[in-house]
C-alpha cells in the first residue's frame, strides 16, 4: 500500500483557522465524484456537526481557489462548497467504502499527524530562539 501523503498534504487549506480540505478536494483523494461525498453528508446529518463540516461563503470559496490553485472546487458549483475538518474526513471514512477509501484515511490520518509534529517543531525552534 502507498500513501502519498504529499498528495493529501496539497489539498490541506486554513479557512475559519481551521485546517480542511473541500469536497470536491476529498472525492478526488478517495476515488468518488463529489456527489457521493455530498450523499454522504445529506444521508448523515447527525455525524457532520459544524467542527467536521461546514459549508463556505462566496469569498471563502474565492480564498481557497487562491490559496490551493490546484483545487477541484468551482464557484460554479450549483451545490455550496462543503469543506471538511480532520475529524470530519474521520467520520466520511467511516462511511465510505473501498480499499482506495481505506488506503486514502490512512493517508489523511499520517499526514494530520505529520503536520501537528511540523508545528510542535517549528514552535520549539521558535522559543529555542527565543532564549538565546
Amino acid at each position: 500500500m502507498f500513501i502519498n501523503i504529499q498528495k493529501v498534504k496539497d489539498k490541506i487549506a486554513v479557512i475559519r483557522n481551521l485546517e480542511v480540505i473541500a469536497d470536491a478536494d476529498v472525492a478526488e483523494l478517495y476515488g468518488v465524484e463529489t456527489k457521493r461525498i455530498n450523499e454522504a453528508v445529506k444521508n448523515n446529518p447527525d455525524k457532520f456537526p459544524a467542527s467536521y463540516m461546514f459549508v463556505l461563503n462566496k469569498s471563502e470559496v474565492l480564498e481557497l481557489r487562491s490559496k490551493i490553485s490546484t483545487t477541484n472546487v468551482s464557484a460554479m458549483n450549483r451545490n455550496p462548497t462543503k469543506v471538511f475538518t480532520e475529524r470530519g474526513l474521520y467520520m466520511l471514512a467511516t462511511i465510505l467504502k473501498g480499499e482506495q477509501a481505506r488506503d486514502m484515511t490512512f493517508a489523511i490520518i499520517e499526514t494530520f499527524v505529520k503536520v501537528r509534529e511540523l508545528k510542535r517543531e517549528l514552535l520549539e525552534l521558535d522559543q529555542d530562539a527565543a532564549f538565546r
